[in-house]
């Protein structure tokens, strides 16, 4: 899965990679990817699509520092160009209400934990969900 977030998160995207690790998922990180360009242009743009694309989820991490970045909603607009809804999945980290700091937000899924501790991932205005585990 892709995982889009601000750079400035970058702590935060490692320790969240890792729970999507411990539930059976493999996540893509773009400053790991080391075919990526040391500076952003136009081939980075590309790589990101290209991995948008070839990854079967996209997830955004839905912090102030993406909301505030030049490259997450630009990923999240792509992706929801080319993916169905349903392979899109926000992850909040601020608040629980529909919005995640921005509207549009709401119209995805997103992932939270249940109430046993398990990744797990809730359509939109549902307070019932499905364990990660079972989904990728």
């Amino acid at each position: 899965m892709f995982l889009s977030h601000s750079h400035k998160d970058h702590t935060l995207a490692l320790g969240f990679a890792q729970l999507l690790q411990d539930a059976g998922c493999r996540v893509y990180i773009d400053w790991l990817d080391g075919e990526m360009p040391e500076r952003p242009n136009k081939e980075t743009a590309a790589r990101i699509q290209l991995k948008i694309k070839e990854n079967d989820y996209f997830v955004y991490l839905a912090t102030e520092n993406s909301s505030k970045s030049r490259w997450c909603p630009w990923e999240i607009g792509y992706a929801d160009g080319v993916k169905i809804t349903d392979r899109i999945v926000i992850a909040p980290t601020r608040d629980r209400s529909a919005t995640y700091g921005q509207e549009y937000l709401g119209l995805y899924r997103h992932i939270d934990l249940a109430s046993d501790g398990q990744l797990a991932v809730f359509d939109p205005n549902m307070s019932n969900g499905r364990y990660a585990k079972t989904i990728w």
